[in-house]
């Protein structure tokens, strides 16, 4: 099982103080074998996260790159060449806040292969809008969204899907159970070399709900990550 915590713009050199209770608890639970815990801070907390977890089998990774391959004239961005130089292993890429703000199918395509060319592994995020919901287009959308933005790849094992409806995000709410499953099921079964991980407003108080879905192979947690109690809360609820 694979819990990804998106800490998104939070954080600070003494935010990092509070992952020794992570580190800790990862240490003595029993299931941690069966157990794959990544952060993905913001760019300016990659180095020192990843000095700070150096040693305790947790992952470091990012949450966005730029597609560029070569250094260049791109003021503010940073490419996977980069990220991989200062620690990151994974990076989260299509995130719908990102979508929001103008990625395209085609520009997550690009970033994919730059991250795969510097050997990060890949969290490609996908998801429907409440409108797309309504409209009952939710398999097309997610259908469209990986095939446009895994086109020509060959590449696939470093490579996890999450599932992140764009209106569970952040607000509280979360599918219906038999919606998940049948969603994840049909990301399975039309993509079978991969791990699905659910993402949207997953908190200790829906974690039971959720970890009925027997077909999901982990979380993307945004919010509720950002507090190790929370987090902590999380991964063993999943278990028990």
């Amino acid at each position: 099982m694979y819990f990804i915590a998106n800490w998104k713009m939070f954080g600070t050199l003494n935010s990092l103080n509070s992952l020794h209770k992570v580190v800790k608890f990862f240490k003595t639970f029993k299931k941690n074998k069966a157990l794959k815990i990544i952060y993905c801070p913001p760019n300016t907390l990659i180095r020192p996260m990843s000095k700070k977890l150096k040693n305790s089998h947790l992952i470091v990774g990012a949450q966005n790159c730029h597609q560029n391959e070569t250094f260049g004239a791109l003021t503010g961005y940073v490419n996977s060449y980069m990220l991989k130089n200062v620690g990151a292993k994974y990076v989260i890429i299509g995130h719908s806040e990102n979508r929001r703000a103008g990625e395209t199918n085609k520009l997550i395509n690009l970033k994919i292969k730059s991250a795969l060319k510097s050997r990060l592994k890949v969290i490609l995020c996908i998801g429907e809008t409440l409108q797309e919901k309504r409209k009952k287009v939710t398999k097309q959308i997610l259908k469209k969204q990986i095939r446009l933005g895994l086109n020509k790849i060959k590449n696939r094992s470093d490579i996890l899907i999450a599932y992140e409806p764009v209106w569970s995000i952040g607000t509280g709410l979360i599918p219906k159970s038999n919606e998940l499953y049948e969603t994840i099921n049909f990301i399975k079964k039309n993509y079978k070399k991969y791990k699905v991980l659910y993402g949207g407003s997953v908190n200790p108080k829906n974690i039971n709900q959720l970890k009925l879905i027997n077909n999901l192979d982990g979380y993307l947690i945004g919010g509720a990550s950002q507090n190790s109690n929370k987090f902590i809360d999380i991964i063993k609820k999943s278990y028990n």
